[in-house]
Protein backbone atom coordinates (compact mmCIF):
# COMPACT_ATOMS: atom_id res chain seq x y z
CA UNK A 1 0.00 0.00 0.00
CA UNK A 2 1.45 3.34 -1.08
CA UNK A 3 1.58 6.52 0.99
CA UNK A 4 -0.85 8.18 -1.45
CA UNK A 5 -3.37 5.36 -0.98
CA UNK A 6 -3.04 5.57 2.80
CA UNK A 7 -3.57 9.35 2.74
CA UNK A 8 -6.61 8.98 0.46
CA UNK A 9 -8.20 6.40 2.77
CA UNK A 10 -7.47 8.64 5.76
CA UNK A 11 -9.07 11.66 4.02
CA UNK A 12 -12.10 9.62 3.02
CA UNK A 13 -12.59 8.25 6.54
CA UNK A 14 -12.17 11.69 8.08
CA UNK A 15 -14.69 13.22 5.63
CA UNK A 16 -17.35 10.58 6.27
CA UNK A 17 -16.96 10.93 10.05
CA UNK A 18 -16.96 14.72 9.99
CA UNK A 19 -19.98 16.36 11.72
CA UNK A 20 -20.23 18.74 8.72
CA UNK A 21 -20.32 15.93 6.16
CA UNK A 22 -24.10 15.98 5.57
CA UNK A 23 -24.12 19.77 5.10
CA UNK A 24 -21.20 19.51 2.69
CA UNK A 25 -22.88 16.67 0.81
CA UNK A 26 -26.12 18.67 0.45
CA UNK A 27 -24.18 21.60 -1.02
CA UNK A 28 -22.31 19.40 -3.49
CA UNK A 29 -25.53 17.60 -4.44
CA UNK A 30 -27.18 20.98 -5.10
CA UNK A 31 -24.34 21.64 -7.56
CA UNK A 32 -24.99 18.31 -9.27
CA UNK A 33 -21.68 16.89 -8.04
CA UNK A 34 -19.36 19.58 -9.44
CA UNK A 35 -15.82 18.18 -9.72
CA UNK A 36 -14.08 21.51 -9.09
CA UNK A 37 -16.36 23.88 -7.12
CA UNK A 38 -15.45 27.45 -6.29
CA UNK A 39 -15.31 28.20 -2.55
CA UNK A 40 -16.77 31.62 -1.74
CA UNK A 41 -17.04 33.59 1.45
CA UNK A 42 -19.25 36.61 2.10
CA UNK A 43 -22.95 37.30 2.30
CA UNK A 44 -26.17 37.51 0.32
CA UNK A 45 -29.54 39.03 1.06
CA UNK A 46 -32.94 39.24 -0.58
CA UNK A 47 -34.81 42.50 -0.04
CA UNK A 48 -38.09 43.99 -1.18
CA UNK A 49 -37.53 46.46 -4.03
CA UNK A 50 -40.29 48.83 -2.85
CA UNK A 51 -39.65 48.93 0.89
CA UNK A 52 -36.07 47.76 1.19
CA UNK A 53 -37.12 45.24 3.84
CA UNK A 54 -34.76 42.27 4.11
CA UNK A 55 -36.67 39.06 3.44
CA UNK A 56 -33.76 36.64 3.83
CA UNK A 57 -30.00 36.78 4.27
CA UNK A 58 -27.10 34.40 4.47
CA UNK A 59 -23.41 34.68 5.28
CA UNK A 60 -20.44 32.41 5.69
CA UNK A 61 -18.94 30.08 3.10
CA UNK A 62 -20.73 28.54 0.09
CA UNK A 63 -19.82 26.48 -2.95
CA UNK A 64 -20.47 27.59 -6.54
CA UNK A 65 -20.17 25.40 -9.67
CA UNK A 66 -17.01 25.72 -11.75
CA UNK A 67 -19.05 26.01 -14.95
CA UNK A 68 -16.50 24.17 -17.12
CA UNK A 69 -18.15 22.87 -20.31
CA UNK A 70 -15.70 19.99 -20.87
CA UNK A 71 -16.87 16.58 -19.70
CA UNK A 72 -13.24 15.57 -19.12
CA UNK A 73 -12.89 18.36 -16.53
CA UNK A 74 -16.31 18.38 -14.81
CA UNK A 75 -19.05 15.92 -15.83
CA UNK A 76 -21.72 17.77 -13.79
CA UNK A 77 -21.13 21.24 -15.24
CA UNK A 78 -20.69 19.86 -18.74
CA UNK A 79 -24.10 18.16 -18.43
CA UNK A 80 -25.65 21.50 -17.48
CA UNK A 81 -23.87 23.21 -20.40
CA UNK A 82 -25.06 20.49 -22.79
CA UNK A 83 -28.63 20.93 -21.54
CA UNK A 84 -28.45 24.68 -22.15
CA UNK A 85 -26.90 24.08 -25.58
CA UNK A 86 -29.71 21.65 -26.41
CA UNK A 87 -32.40 24.23 -25.66
CA UNK A 88 -30.48 26.94 -27.52
CA UNK A 89 -30.12 24.76 -30.63
CA UNK A 90 -33.61 23.25 -30.55
CA UNK A 91 -35.44 26.56 -30.07
CA UNK A 92 -33.81 27.79 -33.27
CA UNK A 93 -34.97 24.67 -35.13
CA UNK A 94 -38.47 24.08 -33.78
CA UNK A 95 -39.38 27.32 -31.98
CA UNK A 96 -39.66 28.25 -28.33
CA UNK A 97 -37.83 30.61 -25.95
CA UNK A 98 -38.79 33.64 -28.02
CA UNK A 99 -38.58 31.94 -31.42
CA UNK A 100 -42.03 31.40 -33.03
CA UNK A 101 -43.08 27.88 -34.01
CA UNK A 102 -43.44 29.09 -37.61
CA UNK A 103 -39.62 29.20 -37.85
CA UNK A 104 -39.82 25.42 -38.33
CA UNK A 105 -41.38 26.10 -41.74
CA UNK A 106 -38.38 28.10 -42.95
CA UNK A 107 -35.71 26.46 -45.14
CA UNK A 108 -33.39 24.62 -42.72
CA UNK A 109 -30.41 22.36 -43.31
CA UNK A 110 -27.73 20.68 -41.22
CA UNK A 111 -24.23 21.02 -42.64
CA UNK A 112 -20.78 19.67 -41.81
CA UNK A 113 -17.68 21.46 -43.08
CA UNK A 114 -14.36 19.66 -42.64
CA UNK A 115 -10.68 20.54 -42.71
CA UNK A 116 -8.61 19.75 -45.82
CA UNK A 117 -5.89 17.11 -45.83
CA UNK A 118 -2.40 18.04 -44.73
CA UNK A 119 -1.05 14.56 -45.31
CA UNK A 120 -2.29 10.94 -45.10
CA UNK A 121 -3.22 9.63 -41.66
CA UNK A 122 -4.00 6.24 -40.17
CA UNK A 123 -7.66 5.42 -40.81
CA UNK A 124 -10.17 2.70 -40.09
CA UNK A 125 -12.63 2.18 -42.93
CA UNK A 126 -15.37 -0.45 -42.91
CA UNK A 127 -16.54 -1.72 -46.30
CA UNK A 128 -20.18 -2.21 -47.32
CA UNK A 129 -19.71 -5.91 -46.52
CA UNK A 130 -18.81 -5.04 -42.93
CA UNK A 131 -15.12 -5.84 -43.31
CA UNK A 132 -12.32 -3.58 -42.07
CA UNK A 133 -10.24 -2.34 -44.99
CA UNK A 134 -6.46 -2.16 -44.58
CA UNK A 135 -5.02 1.24 -43.68
CA UNK A 136 -2.28 2.84 -45.74
CA UNK A 137 0.17 1.34 -43.26
CA UNK A 138 -1.13 -2.14 -44.11
CA UNK A 139 -2.78 -2.81 -40.74
CA UNK A 140 -6.49 -3.22 -40.01
CA UNK A 141 -6.93 -0.89 -37.07
CA UNK A 142 -9.08 -1.58 -34.03
CA UNK A 143 -11.54 1.29 -33.26
CA UNK A 144 -9.53 2.20 -30.14
CA UNK A 145 -6.14 2.09 -31.84
CA UNK A 146 -4.38 5.34 -30.77
CA UNK A 147 -2.69 5.51 -34.18
CA UNK A 148 -5.98 6.38 -35.92
CA UNK A 149 -5.82 10.01 -37.02
CA UNK A 150 -2.03 10.19 -36.62
CA UNK A 151 0.21 10.98 -39.58
CA UNK A 152 1.38 8.03 -41.65
CA UNK A 153 4.65 9.86 -42.29
CA UNK A 154 5.32 12.57 -39.66
CA UNK A 155 8.38 13.79 -41.61
CA UNK A 156 6.29 14.83 -44.63
CA UNK A 157 3.06 15.78 -42.85
CA UNK A 158 2.28 19.51 -43.15
CA UNK A 159 1.99 20.38 -39.45
CA UNK A 160 2.56 24.09 -40.12
CA UNK A 161 -0.30 24.16 -42.64
CA UNK A 162 -2.55 22.24 -40.25
CA UNK A 163 -1.97 24.63 -37.34
CA UNK A 164 -2.37 27.73 -39.52
CA UNK A 165 -5.62 26.34 -40.94
CA UNK A 166 -6.84 25.63 -37.43
CA UNK A 167 -5.95 29.14 -36.26
CA UNK A 168 -7.91 30.66 -39.16
CA UNK A 169 -10.91 28.27 -39.09
CA UNK A 170 -13.16 30.88 -37.45
CA UNK A 171 -12.24 33.51 -40.04
CA UNK A 172 -12.83 30.98 -42.80
CA UNK A 173 -16.34 30.36 -41.44
CA UNK A 174 -17.02 34.10 -41.43
CA UNK A 175 -16.01 34.32 -45.09
CA UNK A 176 -18.20 31.32 -45.85
CA UNK A 177 -21.20 33.04 -44.23
CA UNK A 178 -20.54 36.26 -46.18
CA UNK A 179 -20.22 34.33 -49.43
CA UNK A 180 -23.42 32.42 -48.70
CA UNK A 181 -25.35 35.66 -48.20
CA UNK A 182 -24.03 36.99 -51.52
CA UNK A 183 -25.10 33.84 -53.34
CA UNK A 184 -28.61 33.97 -51.85
CA UNK A 185 -28.85 37.67 -52.70
CA UNK A 186 -28.01 36.77 -56.32
CA UNK A 187 -30.71 34.09 -56.26
CA UNK A 188 -33.20 36.69 -55.04
CA UNK A 189 -32.11 39.10 -57.72
CA UNK A 190 -31.16 41.83 -55.22
CA UNK A 191 -27.94 43.68 -54.44
CA UNK A 192 -25.81 42.35 -51.60
CA UNK A 193 -26.26 45.55 -49.59
CA UNK A 194 -30.04 45.07 -49.88
CA UNK A 195 -29.96 41.47 -48.61
CA UNK A 196 -31.12 42.40 -45.08
CA UNK A 197 -34.21 44.06 -46.56
CA UNK A 198 -35.29 40.69 -47.97
CA UNK A 199 -33.81 37.90 -45.80
CA UNK A 200 -31.65 36.99 -42.80
CA UNK A 201 -29.24 34.07 -42.60
CA UNK A 202 -29.41 32.48 -39.14
CA UNK A 203 -27.15 29.71 -37.89
CA UNK A 204 -25.73 27.94 -34.86
CA UNK A 205 -22.49 26.01 -35.22
CA UNK A 206 -20.39 23.80 -32.99
CA UNK A 207 -16.77 22.74 -33.47
CA UNK A 208 -15.78 19.10 -33.08
CA UNK A 209 -12.25 17.76 -33.05
CA UNK A 210 -11.54 14.92 -35.45
CA UNK A 211 -9.10 12.26 -34.36
CA UNK A 212 -6.41 13.84 -36.54
CA UNK A 213 -6.59 16.88 -34.24
CA UNK A 214 -8.37 19.30 -36.59
CA UNK A 215 -11.85 20.68 -36.07
CA UNK A 216 -14.80 20.42 -38.35
CA UNK A 217 -17.99 22.42 -37.96
CA UNK A 218 -21.51 21.10 -37.53
CA UNK A 219 -24.06 23.84 -38.17
CA UNK A 220 -27.80 24.37 -38.34
CA UNK A 221 -28.50 26.95 -41.06
CA UNK A 222 -31.93 28.60 -41.38
CA UNK A 223 -33.15 31.24 -43.82
CA UNK A 224 -35.52 33.84 -42.35
CA UNK A 225 -37.38 36.89 -43.56
CA UNK A 226 -36.02 40.45 -43.12
CA UNK A 227 -37.06 40.64 -39.45
CA UNK A 228 -35.62 37.28 -38.50
CA UNK A 229 -37.55 34.17 -37.39
CA UNK A 230 -40.80 36.12 -36.96
CA UNK A 231 -41.08 36.68 -40.72
CA UNK A 232 -41.28 34.01 -43.45
CA UNK A 233 -38.33 33.35 -45.71
CA UNK A 234 -38.50 34.94 -49.17
CA UNK A 235 -40.45 32.96 -51.75
CA UNK A 236 -38.38 30.90 -54.14
CA UNK A 237 -35.60 29.97 -51.71
CA UNK A 238 -36.37 26.39 -50.69
CA UNK A 239 -34.28 23.97 -48.65
CA UNK A 240 -33.01 22.59 -51.99
CA UNK A 241 -31.97 26.07 -53.14
CA UNK A 242 -30.26 26.68 -49.77
CA UNK A 243 -28.48 23.33 -50.22
CA UNK A 244 -27.10 24.42 -53.60
CA UNK A 245 -26.02 27.83 -52.25
CA UNK A 246 -24.11 26.21 -49.38
CA UNK A 247 -22.31 23.85 -51.76
CA UNK A 248 -21.28 26.79 -53.93
CA UNK A 249 -20.11 28.88 -50.97
CA UNK A 250 -18.13 26.04 -49.39
CA UNK A 251 -16.29 25.27 -52.63
CA UNK A 252 -15.50 28.85 -53.59
CA UNK A 253 -14.48 30.49 -50.32
CA UNK A 254 -10.77 30.69 -49.48
CA UNK A 255 -8.25 32.57 -47.39
CA UNK A 256 -4.60 33.28 -48.21
CA UNK A 257 -1.94 33.41 -45.47
CA UNK A 258 1.83 33.17 -45.43
CA UNK A 259 4.00 30.37 -44.14
CA UNK A 260 6.95 31.32 -41.90
CA UNK A 261 9.21 31.47 -44.99
CA UNK A 262 6.80 33.78 -46.82
CA UNK A 263 5.37 31.11 -49.12
CA UNK A 264 1.63 31.71 -49.74
CA UNK A 265 -0.70 29.14 -48.17
CA UNK A 266 -4.28 29.04 -49.51
CA UNK A 267 -6.80 27.84 -46.89
CA UNK A 268 -10.19 26.38 -47.65
CA UNK A 269 -12.62 23.68 -46.61
CA UNK A 270 -12.07 19.98 -47.14
CA UNK A 271 -13.66 18.14 -50.05
CA UNK A 272 -16.25 16.50 -47.78
CA UNK A 273 -19.22 18.87 -47.38
CA UNK A 274 -22.28 17.14 -45.90
CA UNK A 275 -25.64 18.92 -46.23
CA UNK A 276 -28.93 17.37 -45.10
CA UNK A 277 -32.46 18.72 -44.70
CA UNK A 278 -34.11 18.98 -41.27
CA UNK A 279 -37.63 17.72 -40.68
CA UNK A 280 -40.07 18.67 -37.93
CA UNK A 281 -40.72 15.12 -36.73
CA UNK A 282 -39.86 14.29 -33.13
CA UNK A 283 -38.61 10.78 -33.80
CA UNK A 284 -35.84 9.58 -31.55
CA UNK A 285 -33.45 8.57 -34.32
CA UNK A 286 -30.98 11.18 -35.54
CA UNK A 287 -31.29 10.12 -39.13
CA UNK A 288 -34.35 8.85 -40.97
CA UNK A 289 -34.10 6.26 -43.74
CA UNK A 290 -34.31 9.02 -46.35
CA UNK A 291 -31.40 10.97 -44.81
CA UNK A 292 -33.52 13.66 -43.19
CA UNK A 293 -32.68 14.77 -39.67
CA UNK A 294 -35.11 15.31 -36.82
CA UNK A 295 -35.40 18.39 -34.59
CA UNK A 296 -34.97 16.87 -31.13
CA UNK A 297 -32.25 14.37 -31.99
CA UNK A 298 -30.27 16.96 -33.95
CA UNK A 299 -30.28 19.38 -31.01
CA UNK A 300 -29.03 16.61 -28.70
CA UNK A 301 -26.41 15.58 -31.27
CA UNK A 302 -25.00 19.10 -31.62
CA UNK A 303 -25.13 19.76 -27.86
CA UNK A 304 -23.07 16.63 -27.23
CA UNK A 305 -20.14 18.03 -29.19
CA UNK A 306 -20.28 21.31 -27.25
CA UNK A 307 -18.95 19.49 -24.15
CA UNK A 308 -16.13 17.56 -25.78
CA UNK A 309 -12.47 18.37 -25.41
CA UNK A 310 -9.83 17.85 -28.05
CA UNK A 311 -10.40 14.13 -28.49
CA UNK A 312 -7.13 12.27 -28.16
CA UNK A 313 -5.51 15.33 -26.62
CA UNK A 314 -7.92 15.71 -23.73
CA UNK A 315 -4.95 15.87 -21.37
CA UNK A 316 -4.41 19.41 -22.73
CA UNK A 317 -7.79 20.80 -21.74
CA UNK A 318 -5.92 23.40 -19.72
CA UNK A 319 -3.49 25.99 -21.17
CA UNK A 320 0.20 25.16 -21.43
CA UNK A 321 2.41 27.65 -19.61
CA UNK A 322 5.72 26.05 -20.57
CA UNK A 323 6.41 23.79 -23.54
CA UNK A 324 8.56 21.62 -21.24
CA UNK A 325 5.31 20.50 -19.57
CA UNK A 326 4.52 18.39 -22.65
CA UNK A 327 6.80 15.64 -21.43
CA UNK A 328 4.41 15.06 -18.52
CA UNK A 329 1.28 14.69 -20.70
CA UNK A 330 -0.04 11.46 -22.15
CA UNK A 331 -0.24 12.43 -25.83
CA UNK A 332 0.22 10.69 -29.15
CA UNK A 333 3.33 11.82 -31.06
CA UNK A 334 1.01 13.38 -33.66
CA UNK A 335 -0.87 15.60 -31.22
CA UNK A 336 2.36 16.43 -29.42
CA UNK A 337 3.78 17.61 -32.76
CA UNK A 338 0.73 19.82 -33.39
CA UNK A 339 1.15 21.48 -29.98
CA UNK A 340 4.88 21.94 -30.53
CA UNK A 341 4.21 23.49 -33.95
CA UNK A 342 1.63 25.88 -32.51
CA UNK A 343 4.06 26.87 -29.76
CA UNK A 344 6.90 27.41 -32.24
CA UNK A 345 4.74 29.49 -34.62
CA UNK A 346 3.55 31.50 -31.64
CA UNK A 347 7.12 32.75 -31.25
CA UNK A 348 7.12 34.30 -34.74
CA UNK A 349 6.36 38.02 -34.89
CA UNK A 350 4.26 37.57 -38.07
CA UNK A 351 1.78 35.38 -36.14
CA UNK A 352 1.67 37.53 -33.01
CA UNK A 353 -2.01 38.45 -33.47
CA UNK A 354 -2.94 34.75 -33.57
CA UNK A 355 -1.69 34.29 -29.98
CA UNK A 356 -0.85 30.68 -30.79
CA UNK A 357 1.01 29.89 -27.58
CA UNK A 358 -2.11 30.72 -25.60
CA UNK A 359 -4.07 28.28 -27.77
CA UNK A 360 -1.41 25.60 -28.21
CA UNK A 361 -3.34 23.29 -25.86
CA UNK A 362 -6.26 23.54 -28.32
CA UNK A 363 -3.94 22.63 -31.20
CA UNK A 364 -4.16 26.18 -32.51
CA UNK A 365 -7.96 26.46 -32.63
CA UNK A 366 -8.87 29.89 -31.25
CA UNK A 367 -12.64 30.00 -31.66
CA UNK A 368 -15.57 29.27 -29.37
CA UNK A 369 -16.97 25.77 -29.53
CA UNK A 370 -20.56 26.93 -29.93
CA UNK A 371 -21.48 30.17 -31.68
CA UNK A 372 -24.63 31.47 -33.28
CA UNK A 373 -25.91 34.40 -35.28
CA UNK A 374 -27.86 37.08 -33.41
CA UNK A 375 -31.32 36.09 -34.70
CA UNK A 376 -30.94 32.30 -34.53
CA UNK A 377 -32.47 31.78 -31.07
CA UNK A 378 -32.08 32.63 -27.40
CA UNK A 379 -28.74 33.04 -25.61
CA UNK A 380 -26.90 31.14 -22.89
CA UNK A 381 -27.26 34.23 -20.70
CA UNK A 382 -31.04 34.25 -21.11
CA UNK A 383 -31.28 30.52 -20.33
CA UNK A 384 -29.17 30.92 -17.19
CA UNK A 385 -31.25 33.94 -16.21
CA UNK A 386 -34.41 31.82 -16.44
CA UNK A 387 -32.80 29.23 -14.19
CA UNK A 388 -31.81 31.86 -11.60
CA UNK A 389 -35.31 33.30 -11.65
CA UNK A 390 -36.82 29.84 -11.15
CA UNK A 391 -34.55 29.12 -8.19
CA UNK A 392 -35.30 32.52 -6.69
CA UNK A 393 -39.00 31.70 -6.96
CA UNK A 394 -38.39 28.44 -5.09
CA UNK A 395 -36.54 30.35 -2.36
CA UNK A 396 -39.36 32.88 -2.00
CA UNK A 397 -41.94 30.08 -1.87
CA UNK A 398 -39.97 28.42 0.94
CA UNK A 399 -40.01 31.72 2.84
CA UNK A 400 -43.81 31.69 2.64
CA UNK A 401 -43.83 35.24 1.26
CA UNK A 402 -46.18 36.58 -1.42
CA UNK A 403 -43.27 38.32 -3.15
CA UNK A 404 -42.56 37.51 -6.79
CA UNK A 405 -39.02 37.27 -8.23
CA UNK A 406 -39.48 40.56 -10.08
CA UNK A 407 -40.40 42.44 -6.89
CA UNK A 408 -37.23 41.61 -4.97
CA UNK A 409 -33.57 42.54 -5.21
CA UNK A 410 -30.76 40.04 -4.59
CA UNK A 411 -27.57 41.64 -3.23
CA UNK A 412 -24.48 39.40 -3.34
CA UNK A 413 -21.09 40.11 -1.79
CA UNK A 414 -18.98 36.98 -2.28
CA UNK A 415 -15.21 36.58 -2.57
CA UNK A 416 -13.22 33.62 -3.87
CA UNK A 417 -11.35 31.61 -1.26
CA UNK A 418 -10.35 28.43 -3.07
CA UNK A 419 -10.82 26.56 -6.33
CA UNK A 420 -11.58 22.84 -6.37
CA UNK A 421 -12.14 20.26 -3.67
CA UNK A 422 -9.82 20.12 -0.69
CA UNK A 423 -8.66 16.58 -1.47
CA UNK A 424 -9.29 13.58 -3.72
CA UNK A 425 -11.73 12.09 -1.20
CA UNK A 426 -14.12 15.01 -1.66
CA UNK A 427 -13.70 14.91 -5.43
CA UNK A 428 -14.37 11.16 -5.52
CA UNK A 429 -17.67 11.54 -3.65
CA UNK A 430 -18.66 14.50 -5.84
CA UNK A 431 -18.03 12.48 -9.02
CA UNK A 432 -20.13 9.67 -7.57
CA UNK A 433 -23.00 12.12 -6.98
CA UNK A 434 -22.69 13.39 -10.57
CA UNK A 435 -22.73 9.87 -12.00
CA UNK A 436 -25.74 8.90 -9.89
CA UNK A 437 -27.68 11.94 -11.10
CA UNK A 438 -26.73 11.16 -14.69
CA UNK A 439 -27.97 7.60 -14.29
CA UNK A 440 -31.24 8.87 -12.80
CA UNK A 441 -31.76 11.16 -15.80
CA UNK A 442 -30.99 8.30 -18.16
CA UNK A 443 -33.53 6.08 -16.40
CA UNK A 444 -36.22 8.79 -16.56
CA UNK A 445 -35.55 9.33 -20.25
CA UNK A 446 -35.83 5.64 -21.03
CA UNK A 447 -39.03 5.38 -18.97
CA UNK A 448 -40.62 8.35 -20.76
CA UNK A 449 -39.66 6.92 -24.16
CA UNK A 450 -41.66 3.73 -23.56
Amino acid sequence: MTAATTQHEHDLSHLLRSPDFQDWRREVTALGGCAAPIHLTGSSRIQDRATGAVLAERDGEILAPCGNRRASVCPACSDRYASDAYHLIRSGIAGGKGVPDTAAQHPRVFITLTAPSFGPVHTRRVTTRGLVAPCGCGDKHHPDDPRIGCALDPDTHDYIGAVLWQAHAGKLWNRFAIRLRRIIAHMLGVKVREFRDHARLSYAKVAEYQRRGLVHFHAVVRLDGPDGPTTPAPAGITAEALHAAIQDAARSVSLLVDRPDGTPLPLGWGRQVDIRPITSTTAAALEEDDGEITDSALAAYVAKYATKGTGKSEATDRPIRDIAHLRHLDLTPHHRRLIETAWELGGHEQYEELNLRRWAHMLGFRGHFLTKSRNYSTTFGAIRGERRTYRLGETLAALDTPAEPGSVLVVNDWHVVQFGHRNEAEREIALGIAERRREQRRTRTERNAR
